[in-house]
């Protein structure tokens, strides 16, 4: 049955990308799906392959490459889900693609980055032997509720878990409660940087309370939004001491993608990567589509941030900032992949972030609607189809 799977999701896939109707990452796993509901788990069991699972409202596609660039420079096969196929068809697309039409996958790690409301089902299916946590914020409006509710599915799901290296994030207070009491291997990545501190909590931080008994958590010092040193005054629940905390080079700029690349350094380091081929993969790094990807354009370079919720664009625009840019774009669309309610963006500290002397364009679908945000925070931008 499966064999039959495979030829058709290949045949299928190929059409798709020939056709230019996309790159096929999503309807072969989906018709895979329907006709054998088991066909992940089927698959994956096949194979002596290590499963590595990466949740997070932002970073999983940069974390993602990171760990396929260490894995290559190792000289590890990996067979991985596209950038925004991280539902359950997403992962059975990469399967079909990747296997032989017999099934087995000949390659060492499955590395698959998961929708946050699709994690705990993924956990049922696949058993992931690493599970990398990055962090949890309000995301889109129109498909998401409130983190507390995903934050404790998480947690049942990891808790029901045998056998799986959970990599977590210290300075998350949600993230870094998912270890809690477990006797499973637990390591943690966090910030130890005077310099990045900040003694101010962001305008629209989410995790304010604390995860175990819900009384307000106290921070001595911020990294962003609510992301930073914490401690319960109440049940003493406290960031936990970060096993990774610095490195001597970083393939990327801005506080939020060190958290990226802490985290996949972690996961290589407790995989048992040399030392070596982790820092030749960090210097050799090309950073994904549209997440710090430079290109150019009539002599111009052109650097790409994408942002879909509040704190991503907050860190972007600092970014942006901290490296001198002035001349900004910014394009908004409503599209199903980027969340169909855009009322988001009033949460974008615009105010605080961007400075009278840089050049801002706008123009996308919902171009109106940000040259509107833009005017109130007192920026003039320029519109643009």
């Amino acid at each position: 049955m499966n064999f039959l799977i495979i030829l058709l999701g290949k045949l299928l896939s190929s059409f798709i990308r020939l056709l230019n109707l996309g790159n096929g990452s999503t309807w072969p796993g989906h018709i895979a799906l329907l006709l054998n509901d088991n066909f992940i788990e089927q698959t994956l069991n096949k194979s002596k392959i290590k499963k590595v699972v990466i949740i997070g409202t932002n970073g999983k596609t940069t974390t993602s490459k990171l760990i396929r660039t260490i894995f290559k420079t190792n000289n590890s096969k990996s067979v991985y889900n596209m950038s925004g196929a991280n539902l359950l068809n997403g992962i059975a697309s990469s399967i079909i693609i990747s296997s032989k039409f017999d099934g087995k996958l000949k390659k060492d790690f499955a590395v698959f980055e998961i929708d946050e409301n699709a994690f705990p089902k993924v956990c049922e299916k696949i058993k992931p032997d690493f599970v990398i946590a990055l962090n949890l914020f309000r995301d889109q409006l129109d498909r998401y509720g409130e983190i507390d509710t995903i934050s404790a599915n998480w947690k049942k799901a990891i808790d029901g878990l045998k056998d799986t290296t959970l990599i977590l994030n210290a300075d998350d207070p949600q993230i870094a409660f998912l270890g809690k009491g477990l006797k499973k291997n637990v390591y943690y990545f966090g910030l130890e940087d005077k310099k990045l501190e900040n003694g101010l909590m962001q305008h629209g931080a989410d995790s304010i309370l604390c995860p175990s008994c819900a009384t307000s958590l106290k921070f001595s010092s911020y990294y962003f939004s609510h992301l930073g040193k914490w401690k319960c005054p109440n049940c003493n629940l406290e960031r936990p001491k970060p096993n990774l905390s610095k490195l001597s080079y970083y393939p990327l700029k801005g506080t939020y993608a060190l958290y990226d690349i802490l985290a996949a350094v972690l996961f290589a380091q407790v995989a048992g990567i040399n030392k070596d081929v982790i820092t030749k993969a960090l210097k050799d790094f090309k950073p994904a589509f549209g997440r710090q990807e430079t290109i150019s354009y009539m002599e111009k370079d052109v650097q790409i941030f994408l942002s879909k919720n509040p704190i991503s664009f907050n860190e972007s625009l600092s970014t942006v900032k901290s490296l001198g840019g002035k001349n900004l774009i910014i394009i908004l669309n409503d599209q199903i992949p980027d969340g169909l309610d855009v009322s988001w963006i009033w949460d974008i500290d615009f105010e605080n972030i961007l400075t009278k002397d840089m050049n801002i364009l706008v123009t996308g679908e919902r171009m109106f609607d940000m040259a509107t945000r833009l005017k109130y925070a007192g920026f003039f931008a320029h519109v643009a189809k």
